[in-house]
């Protein structure tokens, strides 16, 4: 398996548990509010992905903390892409 598609399913699995979880409880409101306005659950998750990238990102490259409000600012922008 290629270190894209482990990362691809790691990140996943954040997302999956953050839903579970109710953990942060703004990203099953975000899983929510996109479903109701019609994208499918695979365009969900790579959404709210996306927000979940940008933290780890800046964690990963910058040794930045993780950045809670803005990762739930994010969510709340979507279906905006996270990247300004």
């Amino acid at each position: 398996m290629e270190t894209k598609e482990i990362m691809r399913e790691q990140i996943f699995e954040i997302i999956e548990n953050q839903l579970r979880d109710n953990n942060p409880p703004e990203t099953k409101a975000t899983y929510d509010r996109l479903i109701k306005r019609g994208f499918d659950d695979l365009q969900t998750r790579q959404m709210i992905a996306q927000c979940l990238v940008v933290e780890i990102f800046d964690a990963l490259k910058y040794g930045k903390p993780y950045n809670n409000e803005r990762y739930v600012k994010n969510l709340k922008a979507l279906p905006k892409e996270p990247f300004d």
